[in-house]
């Protein structure tokens, strides 16, 4: 109610609304700092596997979806892909001119569309997640956790991730990323499939397990409201 002298809301209300802000805030720096450390510590968030790298970084982006919204989620996952940005220009593999616009191979060079690879898959990453499990939610008769809503949240988290990678590089430089892999430009889609198969699909069972096994502690109404989500 505004005081009626003054036409203004109580400044509870107001001290109220700036706790839950810097909360907030300090929510989406932690796990900003996880996603951080993982991206730049050597093998742990980013593996080399010669011809590119497999991630774990997204675990962090689908969990924190999952407890702080998509959009705080959506930052995240910018914040995974200017990662992948950093690495791929300060630390490239072969492959690197399709995640940053500043390496090149040979006469292939990246451009305009290695930055919407490297950015808008991991920016859904944080947003995806939290729907997938919302629509889980929905069918879900009981009150609590839905397990199947974590395991299909960290699941499309991951695939989401891979499957449009994976595709905009087949968009964007096919022919590119086929001479990269030495593999005929007739053939690159296969091998982006063979990718998927031996890269995204174990990522995708990953982050299903792991979102499982961290989201059933972290989501339960009880340890959401100690950490104040």
């Amino acid at each position: 109610m505004k005081n009626l002298e003054t036409g203004r809301q109580p400044q509870n209300g107001q001290q109220a609304g700036s706790r839950i802000s810097t909360t907030g805030m300090v929510q989406t720096a932690i796990f900003g700092a996880i996603v951080i450390i993982m991206a730049f510590t050597p093998f742990l968030g980013y593996i080399p596997l010669g011809f590119t790298r497999a991630t774990i970084i997204h675990i962090p982006v689908i969990i924190a979806s999952l407890l702080m919204g998509p959009k705080k989620g959506g930052a995240l996952g910018f914040l995974f892909g200017l990662t992948s940005f950093i690495n791929n220009t300060m630390n490239p593999t072969p492959t690197s001119f399709v995640f940053t616009p500043f390496y090149s191979i040979g006469d292939v060079s990246g451009g305009i569309g290695s930055v919407i690879i490297c950015f808008v898959p991991r920016i859904l990453v944080g947003v995806l997640p939290f729907y997938v499990y919302k629509l889980a939610m929905h069918f879900r008769k009981k009150e609590g956790v839905s397990n199947i809503g974590l395991i299909l949240a960290g699941i499309s988290g991951a695939l989401v991730n891979t499957l449009l990678v994976m595709n905009l590089i087949f968009v964007f430089f096919r022919e590119g990323y086929a001479a990269a892999n030495d593999v005929a430009v007739s053939a690159v889609y296969t091998f982006i499939l063979t990718v998927i198969g031996i890269n995204g699909v174990p990522e995708a069972i990953v982050a299903g397990v792991l979102t499982l096994c961290i989201g059933r502690v972290l989501m339960k109404k009880n340890v959401r409201e100690r950490l104040g989500f």
